[in-house]
């Protein structure tokens, strides 16, 4: 029993001069690293923060994050994530659900914060990167490197990232030091020779305020020794820049990243022959992109499965064992896996998959995808409702039901064929419809709204809303897209707007989503 950060502690011990955090000319040796997360915590600590005390992160992927993250745990602390896309509107719902006292923000967004200063608990405000006339400096705010790491039990938390359900609010979601430690574990053991070396460097391209970046790419290659190389942002030529210049080995990254690369190396001129891992996930990969990227590489992607509630990492195609395309792969180990029907009796495995679904009955070998082990989350916050919904107690484990719909084979290989959740998966990032709705119904020109996802080439789906205009109202579909953007994360708002006289309705006033969405298939 530890507090998760002594894993980076130890890792300094035994390679001080190792280079961990990498960014352009900005580098950080494991000593160095150690110190300042020991000094982040220090300050801290005269801020007032105690044993289970929220401390938001508001940052891209740059080296304060990392160090605010693990310093964070170092005194003892909570980390809640922050997506940098946020506006006033959704980071206030995130700080007053969490009680967040101490807001690590960069520069850009300190605006944000200030707006919503008087309706959150915050005390604390640490800036990162320009001067600004609120706050505090990150480098004026560091104290003593030689702070003693605050204890904390496996089952305390250690981080609070957010995701959505079906109603449309964030929920706060419970992962304790056990929770993050075992995935990072589990997601290193997936390297060819099962871990990540000494030699490895990692290119942090996934935001570290979601839960894959963060655990699979950030804490799997601190823990094992390897270099952290974050980018703040995704620039595909940037990204293959660095692949080449660095001699990156291992690239996680999600589908839309991929589909960038092969649109813009179209020949393969790029030298990408360092990489010995390349992982996709957050959505399926289209099997086109995936072949053409392997073609053009001489490479092979790994496709992986996972949640916020799950660490994230449940399933993966791994090199050692081989991967089936259109899998998600098999159990990690310390994970299990069933798939169950409505009354929570195991589905029988296909012989042999993927199937081909148009000439099966898929009824009959499909049901929802509950997960087992260390990795899985011990709840949300404060949401006793949803807790009492997503967990089923059988023989001797806690199950966690994703909410996705799939089938599995007699190999141990897993197929997700549908999400019972009503989520649009875009560029690996979930949008809930309900909560753009939500805000379109606001809008004073808009009678009626629905939103839907629609096929696109480069994100997999993308955000359509479909509208009903007030009598006599003046208003564009421009301006109502503008509107959304205004409040809310680029990736959510509706990329496209179509003004309808009426949304299909059941006679019980339910829209009936899937006529909007057979209009674009």
């Amino acid at each position: 029993m530890a507090n998760l950060v002594t894993e980076v502690g130890s890792t300094a011990e035994e390679r001080p001069e190792s280079s961990a955090v990498v960014l352009g000319d900005h580098r950080f040796d494991y000593a160095e690293l150690w110190e300042e997360i020991g000094a982040f915590a220090d300050g801290l600590r005269a801020a007032g923060v105690e044993s289970g005390d929220r401390v938001a992160l508001y940052l891209p992927n740059l080296p304060q994050f990392v160090i605010a993250f693990h310093g964070t745990l170092r005194a003892g602390g909570v980390v809640v994530p922050m997506n940098p896309q946020y506006k006033p509107r959704e980071i206030t719902h995130l700080l007053n659900d969490s009680g967040a006292s101490v807001v690590v923000s960069l520069a850009d967004l300190v605006p944000y914060v200030e707006a919503v200063w008087d309706d959150t608990d915050v005390e604390t405000l640490v800036t990162v990167g320009d001067e600004t006339d609120a706050g505090t400096q990150f480098e004026a705010f560091l104290g003593d490197p030689e702070f003693e790491t605050v204890e904390r039990a496996d089952d305390d938390v250690a981080c609070q990232p957010y995701t959505s359900g079906t109603t449309g609010q964030p929920k706060g979601v419970l992962l304790t030091h056990e929770n993050l430690r075992s995935n990072a574990a589990q997601s290193a053991s997936l390297m060819p020779g099962g871990e990540i070396r000494p030699d490895d460097r990692m290119l942090g391209v996934l935001p570290l305020f979601h839960i894959y970046g963060m655990t699979v790419t950030m804490n799997a290659t601190l823990f094992d020794g390897g270099t952290y190389m974050p980018l703040p942002s995704w620039d595909v030529e940037q990204a293959l820049d660095v692949i080449e210049s660095a001699g990156v080995t291992v690239f996680h990254g999600v589908p839309a990243m991929y589909n960038d690369i092969v649109n813009t190396d179209t020949e393969g001129e790029r030298d990408l022959s360092g990489l010995r891992l390349c992982g996709v996930g957050g959505s399926g990969i289209p099997e086109e992109v995936l072949r053409r990227f392997e073609e053009l590489y001489d490479t092979t992607i790994y496709e992986g499965y996972g949640l916020t509630e799950t660490s994230p990492v449940t399933h993966f195609n791994t090199p050692d064992e081989g991967r089936r395309v259109g899998s998600i792969g098999k159990t990690l180990p310390g994970v299990d896996a069933m798939v169950v029907d409505d009354e929570f009796e195991p589905v029988d495995p296909v012989p042999e998959g993927p199937i081909d679904e148009d000439e099966t009955d898929l009824d009959e070998i499909t049901g929802e995808i509950v997960v087992s082990g260390r990795n899985v989350t011990k709840g949300y916050n404060d949401r006793p409702a949803a807790n009492e919904a997503s967990f089923t107690h059988r023989d001797g484990k806690r199950w966690f039901h994703t909410g996705d719909v799939g089938y599995h084979d007699e190999d141990g290989f897993y197929y997700v064929v549908d999400r019972e959740k009503h989520v649009i998966v875009t560029g690996g990032y979930n949008v809930y419809p309900r909560e753009v709705e939500e805000l379109l119904f606001e809008h004073e020109a808009v009678a009626d709204a629905a939103v839907v996802g629609i096929p696109d080439e480069r994100r997999g789906e993308t955000v359509k809303a479909f509208v009903v205009p007030r009598p006599d109202a003046d208003v564009t579909p421009d301006e109502i897209r503008d509107y959304c953007l205004d409040q809310l994360a680029e990736y959510k708002h509706p990329r496209e707007v179509e003004f309808v006289e009426e949304l299909p309705r059941t006679t019980t006033g339910k829209v009936q989503k899937f006529e909007l969405v057979d209009r674009e298939n």
